[in-house]
């Protein structure tokens, strides 16, 4: 094959290659069309019979894609995106080397295919996100948060067990450290005074509303989740901190609050809404939140509208769908809430996913014995795919800040933010 800059280059790696094992000439024709799609990626996929595909002839791969079988081969031309992932949980694709770095190579080729390109308009039709209804929505958080309290335990900061993105106000915190300061810099954001009524919808197991009221002097949070699991979790903490008084883990859905409250808080939630679903969100807010009030949304996001990655809806989080900012604002249009403020922190979830990813691994065999070999190769790889995306740039962090829009008692500047 040519070997000037930008093309494919084949290679036999080993003797194994039998008469008749290598690629037919539709197979070669679809896979190196593939990698001239994604743009040469700086990869090279290794076959079953030693046969070595090259997405550059210039640079040394960050990682060799192991592909034990022909089916496995299929799938991933037919789906890159939904079996490749599966693939690799089942053995039939290995990667040798790193990890992260072969993943960004790949979502950077995924992302580069032209949004009206035959391929991406089939790949978003198969891979289309199951529906955020009332009962749909309990079965998606079903499948991902009630997989068991220890599990999450092992791998998560061990103060509070936070499950979205930290804030790493020096480069060098733990992630106990830059999860607590997390919850400090959301509640600059929304002023949190002692006494405040806070709302909060999707409550994870429970660790912003203890600190509310233990480190903030929140009067009393009703915190909103609909995971069995981690309402118990949440409630039996609150019960051993002594704060159960001021603290209700409501197992039941978001759309269903009242009451009124002076912050209203969602951190970690949106990504399971469904845009269909944010004047819904919208309504909830207008309802609950006083005059005077302030909110926050905390959620990932994209700079353009696009679909959770396949693999990671279909297997990892089912229902999950990561907005833009201009569709985030279906949430605070209707009702004229004025946003204040907008902060991406998109790096900072990278380190966070790296700081998981270490703790994961450190803990693989305990996983194996909770689950099975293919449950360890499906978390680590959704792990390390997560960081990736974020350090492509694919998916972002936004944290919003709002008011009502004639609330006048808004802060003047945004020195709050910072004061520490």
């Amino acid at each position: 094959m040519d070997q000037k800059e930008g093309h494919l280059q084949l290679t036999e790696t080993s003797s194994r290659a039998e008469e008749g094992g290598g690629l037919t000439g539709f197979e070669r024709r679809m896979l190196t069309g593939l990698l001239e799609a994604c743009e040469h990626p700086k990869l090279s996929i290794v076959l079953w019979n030693g046969e070595e595909l090259r997405g550059s002839s210039s640079e040394e791969p960050v990682a060799r894609m192991h592909v034990r079988d022909r089916g496995a081969l299929f799938r991933m031309l037919i789906n890159p995106e939904l079996y490749t992932g599966d693939d690799y949980s089942a053995g039939r694709v290995e990667i040798e080397g790193d990890l992260v770095g072969c993943l960004e190579q790949i979502f950077r080729g995924l992302d580069s295919l032209p949004d009206k390109s035959v391929k991406a308009r089939l790949l978003r039709w198969m891979n289309r996100p199951r529906a955020n209804t009332l009962a749909g929505s309990k079965e998606n958080i079903h499948r991902h948060y009630d997989l068991g309290n220890d599990f999450y335990r092992l791998w998560l900061d061990t103060e509070a067990m936070q499950y979205t993105c930290a804030y790493y106000a020096r480069p060098d915190m733990t992630i106990e450290q830059a999860q607590r300061s997390k919850l400090d810099h959301v509640a600059r954001k929304v002023q949190l005074k002692p006494g405040d009524v806070v709302y909060e919808a999707g409550c994870g197991w429970g660790g912003l509303a203890r600190h509310f009221v233990k480190h903030h002097g929140a009067g009393k949070v009703r915190a909103f989740n609909i995971s069995e699991e981690q309402v118990r979790f949440a409630r039996e903490e609150a019960r051993r901190q002594g704060l159960d008084g001021r603290i209700e883990y409501v197992l039941d859905d978001y759309r269903n609050m009242s009451g009124e409250c002076d912050v209203f808080v969602s951190v970690g939630m949106l990504e399971h809404v469904g845009v269909e679903n944010y004047p819904a969100l919208g309504d909830v807010i207008n309802r609950v939140l006083k005059p005077h009030g302030r909110g926050l949304v905390h959620s990932i996001g994209r700079n353009k509208a696009a679909p959770m990655n396949a693999w990671i809806e279909k297997r990892i989080f089912p229902g999950a769908y990561p907005a833009t900012l201009a569709q985030m604002m279906q949430i605070f249009e209707e009702h004229q809430f004025s946003v204040l403020d907008v902060e991406n922190i998109r790096l900072h979830y990278a380190q966070t996913l790296q700081h998981w990813l270490d703790r994961f691994e450190s803990h693989e065999d305990k996983v194996r014995e909770m689950y099975d070999e293919r449950f360890v190769r499906m978390w680590r790889l959704y792990l390390a795919g997560s960081k990736a995306t974020f350090l492509v740039g694919a998916l972002q962090l936004f944290q919003i800040v709002f008011a009502r829009g004639q609330d006048n008692t808004v802060p003047f500047t945004r020195d709050h933010l910072y004061r520490i």
